[in-house]
């Protein structure tokens, strides 16, 4: 790269998001590790650190507009104008629609769609001021219909919808935007799934990999080679896709 850049991780604290944003430092960006709870951050700040990296601590809730903009300009501050954002922050609130509350559907929503609203409006004028953007989205398999998941799936495939309006808009900016749909990736959130079902979580992976063409289930590694390839400046004429990383292919 010709300048050190960026970079904001939503829900860096483990998972997913703690894979990603420790590729993307080891690709040589700043990054900033968001998560409601600072503290949690701790661990992934750490690695980062320890291999060579940097990173900062910020604890926000994506879905109240007034903590991101402060968490942004505080990322602005500290480590540079934010140019590379990374959607990801996530709950789950499972349950069949005859079970699932307003309260399930509004905090899925609120944490996954408000929130991917919230930071992408926060971090936009950074780009749109760098010419230089790039904006990945974390959507799910789960997008295409998933028993048990009314909300989730509804906010996932809202992603994908959002995702291709930003690489519209945004693009003359010199921003990309896309999305990357993970399948079963091994997390605290898998695990969760497989207590919730009543499953035990080796063999729920047993499982799941048996029905995954590639014969194994996906860890937050995965997720973040596609990321760092999307945030890279290589991938600037890569705009308003949706990239299923579900180790077989996907409707």
């Amino acid at each position: 790269m010709s300048e050190t850049r960026t970079a904001i991780v939503t829900g860096a604290a483990r998972g997913i998001g703690r894979g990603v944003a420790q590729r993307l430092a080891a690709d040589g960006l700043q990054v900033a590790v968001l998560d409601l709870d600072e503290a949690a951050c701790a661990d992934t700040v750490e690695a980062i650190t320890s291999a060579g990296g940097t990173a900062i601590a910020v604890g926000a809730n994506v879905a109240d507009a007034d903590s991101v903009e402060a968490a942004v300009e505080r990322v602005a501050s500290e480590l540079g104008a934010p140019t590379v954002l990374i959607n990801n922050a996530g709950i789950i609130r499972d349950n069949l629609l005859f079970k699932m509350t307003v309260d399930d559907w509004d905090a899925v929503m609120g944490v996954h769609l408000r929130g991917a609203f919230n930071m992408t409006k926060a971090v936009q004028k950074h780009m749109t001021e760098a010419k230089f953007g790039r904006i990945v989205n974390l959507s799910s398999t789960s997008a295409l219909g998933n028993r048990g998941q009314a909300n989730y799936s509804a906010a996932k495939a809202g992603i994908q919808g959002f995702t291709k309006t930003l690489a519209i808009e945004l693009g003359k900016f010199g921003v990309t935007a896309n999305a990357i749909a993970p399948g079963f990736i091994q997390t605290d959130m898998t695990a969760a799934t497989a207590e919730r079902i009543g499953v035990d979580f080796d063999d729920f992976i047993k499982f799941s990999a048996e029905q995954i063409p590639v014969q194994r289930v996906g860890q937050p590694e995965d997720i973040a080679h596609t990321a760092s390839f999307l945030v890279s400046e290589g991938a600037g004429f890569v705009s308003g896709q949706v990239i299923y990383v579900a180790g077989g292919p996907k409707d």
